[in-house]
C-alpha cells in the first residue's frame, strides 16, 4: 500500500491506494466479501471481517483520510451521527463531563441535551469565540472540549487554536467536527486536535448518494473509537466505501470551485438593498473573517444570508431561483437552499430563534459545482423579485 505525499490534490488520488493494482486494476474493487480467509497468529481485532471495518475497501479509505489531514489514522462509519455517538460511548464514562461550543448541528446538541443524561454525562455549552469563558465551566471531571470547524447555520468560525490549547492546558480531548472546511481547507491535526470527524455524506463524498461518516485523527485515540464501533456495528459496507472512495478523488476540484462561487454569491448578496445580513468568513466584514484567512486554504461552499422581508421573501426567493434545489443536506455537486426556520430550527419559537441569530427570513446555501456566473445571475433575478 503506497503512502504518497505531496499536495493535497496528488494524495487524493493516491495516498492509501494498492499499487500494484490487484489483477492490474486501476480503480480499487469492491470487496462484497462478509469475511475473509483467517491467517494463522491473528488476534480477534485484526481478524478480517466486514464488520470490523478492515477489508481492503476500509483500510485504503483509512489510509486515504488520515494522508488527506496529516493525521496518523483513519475510521470510517455508517453516518456522520455514527461517527459523533460513537466518539462519544469510546471516549467518555459515567461522570464524565464535556464543553461543547454553543453553535452545534441539531443531531449533536440534541444528543447532547437528551441522551447524555442517560449514560451518567453532563455538559455546558459555551462560546467558540470566548476563550475567557471557557474556564468557567470547567470541573475536575471535564475530559473533553467539541467544537466545529465552521457553524450551521450561521457560518461562524471558532477560535480553533484556542481550544487546541485549552484541551492541551487542561488535559482534554479535543474533538472538532470539520464537515464543513473538508480536509481541503482545513486540517485540523496540524493545529494539534485529537480527533477530527466527518459526515462524509457531504463533501468528501459530494454526490448525495450515500450516507458515511469518518473519524480521524491520533492513532491511540482512533484505535478506542475504532474498537468501540466493532462492537456498536456501525461499519461501512463495502459498496458505500466504493463511492466514497471514488468520491473523494475529486473532493479538491469541487471544493475550490465551490469556495470560488460561494465566495462570489456572498459578495453579491452583500451589495442587494434585499439583504440585510451575509453570514461568510470570506467577507472581510464577516467576525471570523480574520480567523479564517489565517487556519483555512479556502473559505468553502458554505453561506447563508437574511432578506428584509422575513419568511415571505424567503419564501418567495426559494420559489423564484431556478437552480438550486430547496433540499436538505449540503456538500453536494448540485447547489441547495434550505430555509433554517422552517426546516432544522422549526421547533424554535420565534423568540427562541431569534436568541440563537437564526431570523425567519435566513436562507442557508450550500453551493454547488455549477458555473460562477451562472449562479449569480439566478440569484440577482431571484432577489429582484423581491
Amino acid at each position: 500500500m503506497t503512502k504518497r505525499g505531496g499536495s493535497i490534490d496528488t494524495q487524493l488520488i493516491h495516498a492509501g491506494e494498492i499499487r500494484p493494482g490487484i489483477e492490474g486494476a486501476v480503480a480499487l474493487p469492491i470487496f462484497q466479501s462478509a469475511n475473509f480467509e483467517s491467517v494463522e497468529g491473528e488476534e480477534y481485532h485484526e481478524i478480517k471481517y466486514m464488520r470490523l471495518s478492515n477489508s481492503p475497501n476500509h483500510t485504503v479509505l483509512a489510509a486515504k483520510l488520515a494522508a488527506l489531514e496529516n493525521a496518523e489514522a483513519a475510521v470510517v462509519t455508517t453516518s456522520g451521527m455514527a461517527a459523533i455517538t460513537t466518539i462519544f460511548h469510546s471516549l467518555l464514562s459515567a461522570g464524565d463531563h464535556v464543553i461543547f461550543q454553543d453553535c452545534l448541528y441539531g443531531g449533536t446538541y440534541d444528543y447532547a441535551r437528551r441522551e447524555f443524561g442517560r449514560h451518567g454525562l453532563t455538559c455546558d455549552f459555551v462560546a467558540g469565540d470566548r476563550p475567557d469563558t471557557w474556564a468557567d465551566v470547567l470541573r475536575p471531571e471535564t475530559r473533553m472540549i467539541y467544537v466545529e470547524t465552521i457553524t450551521n447555520p450561521l457560518v461562524q468560525v471558532a477560535d480553533l487554536e484556542a481550544v487546541a490549547a485549552f484541551a492541551r492546558d487542561h488535559q482534554l480531548i479535543s474533538v472538532i467536527d470539520n464537515t464543513f472546511a473538508s480536509p481541503v481547507n482545513f486540517r485540523p491535526a496540524e493545529i494539534d486536535f485529537d480527533l477530527s470527524l466527518h459526515s462524509g455524506t457531504k463533501y468528501l463524498n459530494g454526490h448525495s448518494d450515500i450516507v458515511c461518516g469518518a473519524v480521524i485523527g491520533k492513532v491511540d485515540v482512533v484505535a478506542r473509537v475504532k474498537k468501540m464501533m466493532n462492537y456498536l456495528g456501525g461499519s461501512l459496507d463495502a459498496h458505500a466505501c466504493f463511492l466514497l472512495h471514488r468520491g473523494l478523488k475529486t473532493l479538491a476540484v469541487r471544493v475550490r470551485q465551490q469556495s470560488g462561487s460561494a465566495l462570489a454569491l456572498a459578495r453579491t448578496l452583500e451589495a442587494h438593498p434585499a439583504v440585510t445580513r451575509v453570514n461568510y468568513p470570506g467577507l472581510p466584514s464577516n467576525d471570523g473573517h480574520e480567523r479564517a484567512a489565517r487556519l483555512f486554504d479556502g473559505f468553502g461552499g458554505m453561506l447563508s444570508f437574511e432578506l428584509a422581508g422575513g419568511a415571505e421573501a424567503a419564501g418567495r426567493f426559494a420559489e423564484a431561483v431556478t437552480i438550486p434545489i430547496v433540499a436538505p443536506s449540503l456538500g453536494g455537486v448540485e447547489t441547495l437552499i434550505t430555509l433554517p426556520a422552517l426546516t432544522s430550527h422549526a421547533g424554535l419559537t420565534p423568540a427562541e430563534r431569534a436568541e440563537v441569530g437564526v431570523a425567519d427570513g435566513l436562507i442557508r446555501v450550500s453551493v454547488g459545482i455549477e458555473g460562477t456566473d451562472d449562479l449569480v445571475a439566478d440569484f440577482e433575478a431571484g432577489l429582484a423579485t423581491l
